[in-house]
């Protein structure tokens, strides 16, 4: 037993050592008494600072050694005194505070007080002033910006964020702090990525907030003594960045419609058919030559003819563009070529400068040339040739300078041979042939035109379609298409009009069913067709099997939705599948 108590006693000792050691060592002075003011710790800052020899003062009164000392007031009344200054001398002031000691009984068995330069506290009181306006400042920087912040801790709870991050989630700031980062968050969380890797992640797309909002975020570690202790995201709103764009582009096309709407970026797809057409286009722009654009009807043409108007050197030039087919023979003459007055009943006193007259340094673009008669062909040929026209009751020619762009869906030889078109002319027109690729031909491009269709017509109908899957686009590519990109839009436009405002994404049961194509003059059975020498028989099974499918595609396999669709039985629908 008494050797337990000498240990305790050792470690005490040496306990207390070490203390004194420490109490030594710190840059503010400390002085303790006992209950009789006499000292029984008066460290080595406090001896400097009251100008006092480098020896113990322990057992000495406290007033004997500093008369000033207040200690034993402390003492008597129980009461601390805090921060009262003292000065030493001319050069010295210390601020102090007194404190009493209390036993576990609750007497006073002492006091200690504790001395520190006044300089020294006016300059961490100033530090801590500029600390705090940094932190205010950075507080209303982080407040205002424009762009949304979020700050999370190791864990990915939130733990700052600001005013417009808060918006974008469509929340009160207040309900966001403490949450976890996936809050309102479709997929993955910029901050989660971050988190899990360490590394910094950009472009990062994601879909947040009531409202699903598409943004698209930067993020980066918070690193603190070498550790990750957090991250922080940057958010841009790309609604309200795609906005932007699509204002730009308006503002673009205002420019371009001036002289042409379309430039070659707006002609879409990378199938090779498409390719060539587009490189050869591009080619015939930097030429004066004239150009023959071929293709069915909806292929593009106009786009073709506006493109490579825009790609040459007469850009910023009228372009005038003119359907031989909408316009009456009696007409188109003066239309193309202009009249002088009294030409023919009706005419302005004044006469009138035709198409080509307007689009002298220019472009004209003739579509449906085809089906100009052969008299107008004859004057055609004289422009091409000669660079020269003579307005309708007029003797004198007009000097024109003019780059002609002609267009057609029919076979201009096989016209020829029906005497129907001149063959000097269309050598003429034919110095840069230009084949357009239908649709059918080029399916690999079905899903970039479906959703750039999908964009034009969110835009013209309030909606938010985000794209398109698979499984669609391969009902897509199963329909011939005779009406090309045309009745792709007109097709995919009511597709979206048909669809429930919750519905995001196009998938195969939004696909209307495609039989009659009303306004095209023609029926197209779900764009199927049956190898010729068939029986009756075999050409009907052929059909029905192809019927079915397409129906199982729309419906996403569903075969009670593809039942209820054929007015069959769904035992029917398994029956046919087998």
């Amino acid at each position: 037993m008494g050797r337990g108590r000498r240990g305790r006693a050792v470690r005490s000792r040496i306990t207390l050592e070490k203390l004194l050691k420490i109490l030594d060592s710190t840059y503010d002075g400390i002085a303790a008494v006992d209950q009789d003011g006499r000292i029984i710790l008066f460290n080595k800052a406090a001896k400097r600072f009251f100008r006092l020899q480098d020896r113990s003062y322990e057992g000495e009164h406290i007033v004997d050694v500093t008369p000033k000392a207040r200690m034993p007031q402390v003492i008597t009344s129980g009461t601390a005194e805090i921060n009262h200054s003292i000065k030493i001398d001319d050069e010295l002031t210390l601020v102090t505070s007194r404190m009493p000691i209390w036993d576990e009984e609750g007497k006073v068995e002492g006091a200690v007080a504790v001395f520190k330069e006044l300089p020294q506290l006016l300059e961490l009181s100033s530090e801590v002033d500029r600390l705090e306006e940094m932190q205010s400042m950075m507080e209303a920087i982080f407040s205002a910006a424009q762009d949304a912040i979020s700050v999370t801790n190791q864990n990915g709870v939130v733990v700052m964020m600001n005013q417009a991050y808060a918006n974008l989630l469509g929340s009160e700031l207040s309900d966001c702090i403490g949450q976890p980062c996936e809050l309102d968050c479709e997929g993955a969380s910029v901050h989660r990525a971050v988190l899990e890797s360490g590394c910094e992640k950009r472009g990062f797309h994601m879909f947040v907030g009531k409202k699903r909002k598409e943004i698209i975020a930067h993020g980066a570690p918070i690193i603190v003594d070498g550790k990750l202790s957090g991250s922080v995201a940057v958010a841009h709103d790309l609604t309200e960045l795609l906005s932007l764009t699509r204002e730009l582009d308006k503002a673009k096309q205002v420019i371009r419609e001036i002289e042409g709407k379309y430039i070659f970026d707006d002609i879409l797809g990378c199938s090779r058919e498409l390719t060539q057409a587009v490189e050869k286009a591009k080619r015939a722009a930097k030429t004066p030559a004239t150009v023959l654009l071929m293709g069915e009807s909806g292929t593009g043409k106009e786009i073709f003819a506006h493109a490579i108007h825009n790609g040459s050197d007469r850009a910023l030039m009228p372009f005038i563009r003119v359907n031989c087919a909408a316009i009456s023979e009696a007409l188109l003459e003066s239309e193309l070529f202009g009249y002088v007055e009294g030409a023919f009943t009706g005419a302005k006193k004044t006469g009138r400068a035709g198409y080509f007259e307007q689009a002298d340094h220019g472009t004209i673009f003739l579509d449906e040339i085809g089906k100009m008669s052969l008299t107008l062909q004859a004057k055609m040929l004289r422009v091409l040739q000669e660079k020269e026209l003579i307005r309708v009751g007029a003797s004198e020619p007009i000097s024109v300078d003019v780059r002609v762009i002609a267009a057609t869906n029919i076979d201009l030889e096989e016209e020829i041979r029906q005497g129907r078109f001149r063959e000097d002319l269309y050598y003429r027109l034919n110095m840069v042939p230009v084949e357009i690729p239908p649709l059918r031909s080029r399916k690999e491009d079905m899903r970039i035109l479906a959703e750039h269709m999908i964009k034009k017509y969110n835009d013209e109908y309030g909606r938010q379609i985000r794209g398109i899957t698979e499984e669609a686009v391969e009902v897509l590519k199963s329909y011939s298409w005779k009406g090309n990109v045309r009745e792709l839009g007109n097709y995919i436009g009511r597709t979206i009009i048909d669809m429930d405002q919750d519905d995001l994404v196009i998938e195969a049961r939004h696909l209307p069913a495609k039989g009659t194509r009303h306004g095209a003059g023609d029926t197209e059975v779900c764009a199927m067709s049956v190898e010729h020498g068939s029986t009756l028989n075999e050409a009907v099974k052929e059909f029905e099997r192809k019927y079915v499918r397409e129906a199982l595609l729309r419906n996403g396999g569903n075969k009670t939705k593809t039942a209820r669709e054929l007015n069959i039985s769904v035992r029917s629908v398994y029956n046919k599948i087998e």
